[in-house]
C-alpha cells in the first residue's frame, strides 16, 4: 500500500469510525485515551460534512468537549494530542497527532453546533463549558492486513 492509497482509505475510516480515539498527557506525563463523538462520520453528523470539505487539509479534526474537563486541562499544559479511528472488526486503523487549537472564532463554533448538545453545555452555544478543539494533523500512521504507512501532512 503507497502513501495516496493510505490516505484515501484514512479518509473513508474517519468518515466511517463510530467514534474518535482522542489521546492527551498528563501533567505526570501519563498518556489519557477516552472515546469521543467522531464529528466527521457523515451517517452520525451529516451536518458538519460541509465543514470538513472546506478545510485546507483534509485531515482536520474538531473535537466538542467541556472547558471543564481533563482535556483541555492537559492541552493548556501540552497542545500534543493523537486522534485514533478504526474499524474493529477488520483492525484498520489511521492514526493523527499535531498540536491541538482551543477555537475561540464564535462563528466557526456556531456551526460546529447542534442543538441537543444541551445536555452537554446547558446554556446552549454560549455556554462558557463548551470548547472547540481543533487538530491540523502533521503526521499520521495508517495501519491494516499488517501494512503500516507512515505519511507527513
Amino acid at each position: 500500500m503507497n502513501v495516496e492509497e493510505a490516505k484515501k482509505s484514512g479518509l473513508k475510516l474517519m468518515e466511517e469510525s463510530k467514534a474518535a480515539i482522542l489521546t492527551t498527557i498528563d501533567s505526570e506525563g501519563t498518556p489519557i485515551t477516552r472515546a469521543m463523538f467522531n464529528l466527521r462520520n457523515k451517517e452520525q453528523f451529516p451536518e458538519f460534512s460541509e465543514v470538513f470539505k472546506n478545510e485546507q487539509n483534509q485531515f482536520t479534526i474538531y473535537i466538542s468537549t467541556n472547558t471543564s474537563s481533563s482535556k483541555v486541562a492537559h492541552l493548556s499544559k501540552n497542545p500534543r494530542m493523537c486522534v485514533y479511528f478504526c474499524d474493529a472488526e477488520v483492525f484498520k486503523g489511521l492514526m493523527l497527532g499535531g498540536t491541538a487549537e482551543i477555537i475561540e472564532d464564535k462563528e466557526l463554533k456556531k456551526k460546529i453546533w447542534l442543538d441537543w448538545w444541551t445536555q452537554y453545555y446547558p446554556e446552549g452555544l454560549d455556554d462558557p463549558d463548551y470548547t472547540l478543539l481543533r487538530m491540523e494533523p502533521d503526521n499520521a500512521r495508517f495501519y491494516y492486513k499488517l501494512n503500516q504507512v507512515n505519511f507527513e501532512l
